[in-house]
């Protein structure tokens, strides 16, 4: 079998609040492998994008073992790279040049640069927007701005936090379709934090489902379901169903039995 790029080891958070400990996550235990898509949902508080900070290397005070491509995480990396609900760029630097930003550390010429950003903007689609500001770009286009940010230097696994949640719905809708698209060209591994059951069967191939504080695993669901996926079918309504009813009840989601409609009137059979 081959080994995960990354492993989740009994990992736990607390807090230091008012001098009182606050348990933010308990015993959290996951692996994810190589080119995989994992969302994971639930409600706020539960730890959530404590975890993407965890594993990007932001916050290093934890219990337990986060290990990529088997070496234990101590710090920012380069083989991980980071999108946030807000994009983040800076109003005074064009598209490329906050593109630019995340191959601060990266050994390039400045030959090798340019043509690493010029095919990030390509891959993003925004290839008319190079010397554009941000307050140039629609909300999406912005977005899609930070994701080439995260992806240009080549990391293997693209963390995302809630990366569309300030989106409008239809923009949303759409930024979804593109960031399949993107990963299907770059061929990454990628986390979504997500509190969008809906987002989270669209894109991902699992879905972690979260308990509230102390954020644990409640359960993990595949989704087997073929790209491109329909929002509207049977199997995405019933997957939608159980993944709500993990988030706000107690018990494990029994589906409906199907009804069976017994003596129709006979003029109604002849329909």
């Amino acid at each position: 079998m081959t080994a995960p790029i990354v492993s989740f080891n009994h990992v736990g958070k607390t807090f230091d609040v008012d001098g009182f400990e606050l348990e933010a996550i308990r015993e959290f235990n996951l692996d994810i492998a190589e080119g995989e898509f994992v969302a994971i949902v639930g409600s706020s508080g539960c730890g959530k994008s404590t975890l993407l900070r965890l594993l990007i290397g932001l916050d290093t005070q934890f219990r337990g073992e986060i290990r990529v491509d088997g070496k234990a995480v101590e710090g920012i990396g380069g083989e991980r790279g980071i999108v946030f609900q807000e994009h983040r760029l800076f109003p005074w630097l064009t598209v490329a040049q906050n593109i630019g930003l995340g191959l601060v550390n990266e050994p390039l010429s400045e030959a090798q640069r340019q043509q690493r950003i010029t095919d990030f903007i390509e891959l993003v689609g925004l290839t008319d927007f190079t010397r554009a500001y941000p307050h140039q770009l629609s909300g999406g286009m912005a977005q899609r701005v930070a994701i080439a940010r995260g992806l240009v230097a080549s990391p293997r696994i693209l963390l995302l936090d809630e990366p569309f949640g300030a989106l409008d719905a239809l923009t949303r809708q759409q930024m979804q379709d593109e960031l399949l698209a993107i990963r299907a060209r770059a061929k990454i591994t990628t986390v979504l934090v997500t509190h969008d059951v809906e987002e989270a069967i669209f894109l991902a191939d699992r879905v972690v489902v979260m308990e509230p504080r102390p954020g644990r695993i409640k359960q993990v669901v595949d989704i087997a379901l073929p790209h491109p996926r329909q929002r509207s079918s049977f199997d995405f309504h019933q997957l939608r169903e159980e993944l709500l009813h993990e988030l706000i009840s107690d018990d494990h989601y029994q589906p409906p039995l199907r009804e069976q409609i017994r003596d129709l009137p006979l003029a109604f059979i002849a329909c």
